[in-house]
């Protein structure tokens, strides 16, 4: 299969093939969400964690939620929804849970806000809104997992 990345027309503007491949993605990183959000809310431990594990459950229900619209969004493309996940990593530490959920919707959005522009460039108008409504839930999911580690929300503003 071609890059995703590089798979673009003369012009370097992003093909309908590539959007599909980059969905898919997308979808690979959603559903490995849902599995870690699925464990990570199950065996995460101590009293400090309590409150983020009943919050990391809900995220599950929405990274779900994201997956399907992801799957829709490439079926109308034409494209087959992939069904293999990213690696999920695991840890007996509830902090270092936390940092790889973190660090998952960190590069998450930032592929979502490309995802967007994608979309328009396409005039795929309605499919850049169903991603900017992925979009703000992933941003909640990143404030409430940067709250529960104590630091500051990362500033995705810049390029990586």
């Amino acid at each position: 299969m071609a890059n995703p990345v590089s798979d673009t027309n003369a012009s370097g503007s992003v093909t309908r093939e590539n959007l599909i491949a980059l969905l898919n993605e997308d979808l690979a990183r959603e559903y490995q969400a849902i599995i870690s959000y699925v464990v990570y809310s199950q065996v995460i431990k101590g009293a400090q964690y309590m409150n983020i594990a009943a919050e990391l459950e809900k995220h599950a229900g929405e990274e779900l939620s994201h997956a399907l619209t992801l799957a829709r969004q490439i079926d109308y493309l034409g494209g087959m929804p992939l069904t293999v996940p990213k690696p999920v990593k695991t840890s007996p530490k509830a902090e270092d849970m936390l940092r790889f959920d973190l660090d998952n919707e960190n590069e998450t959005i930032q592929h979502y806000r490309q995802r967007v522009r994608q979309c328009e460039e396409l005039g795929e108008y309605a499919m850049a809104e169903h991603i900017r409504d992925i979009l703000v839930e992933e941003q909640d999911h990143q404030i409430a997992l940067a709250t529960a580690l104590g630091v500051e929300v990362p500033n995705l503003s810049k390029p990586r």
